[in-house]
């Protein structure tokens, strides 16, 4: 396999770099973004781009499978509209370009609830990139809409409320989908998923879709 991978800086992604690298089934990886990533290996070649900019980096974008786990908060990134730049415009540019030039599979970050009718801003967003995304008729489309993410390090209060709250409610057997994920654990359900889909496109007709929710997230992790 040749992953390909947007947003390898993020936490998502800086934790499915080294399980690309250390795969046997991994052959190459091409990371493109903005700033180029801190971990290094023989099979990664990182690619420092403007996704705004696509004539400039285009030719570039070989492989299998695309893992597209560019984000950002609208906290970082400042405004509704700067949010949609990243998490929209940016995943969507790059994944035309990627079909384009005949990568088959795509493996997306979601978000639990994504709903183009949602009136949650960001669960309109992401809901509306998955339908623009599967418009474009990748092979495989694998989606994974996680719950809360647990980030090393975080210093996002919001999520540590949340995360002490969900907790709370899984104790008493309540939410219990819904409980927080290490992103550790959702870069290895990626993976997992990208490679049984990889095994198993022999036996697909036409292209095939799949959608993780959190609790196919959590049941695929105990596969």
């Amino acid at each position: 396999m040749k992953a390909i991978v947007i947003g390898a800086t993020g936490a998502t992604g800086k934790s499915l770099l080294p399980l690309l690298a250390t795969s046997s089934e991994v052959e190459s990886i091409d990371c493109f973004g903005r700033r180029h990533p801190d971990f290094t290996h023989q099979k990664l070649n990182s690619h420092q781009i403007d996704f705004s900019q696509p004539d400039d980096w285009r030719d570039e974008v070989q492989g299998d499978v695309l893992f597209a786990c560019l984000g950002t908060t609208l906290k970082a990134a400042g405004s509704k509209e700067a949010q949609w730049a990243i998490d929209y415009e940016a995943n969507l540019e790059f994944a035309k370009v990627a079909r384009q030039n005949g990568v088959n599979a795509l493996v997306l970050v979601s978000a639990s609830g994504a709903n183009s009718a949602s009136r949650l801003f960001y669960q309109r967003m992401k809901g509306e990139l998955e339908q623009a995304i599967i418009a474009l008729n990748f092979p495989r489309l694998i989606i994974f809409r996680p719950p809360l993410l647990i980030r090393p390090n975080s210093d996002r209060l919001g999520e540590k409320i949340a995360e002490r709250i969900l907790h709370g409610f899984n104790r008493i057997g309540m939410l219990k989908s819904q409980r927080p994920l290490a992103v550790e654990k959702l870069a290895q359900a990626m993976l997992k998923a990208a490679l049984l889909s990889s095994h198993e496109q022999a036996s697909y007709s036409k292209n095939h879709m799949q959608v993780y929710e959190p609790q196919d997230i959590f049941r695929l992790l105990d596969q």
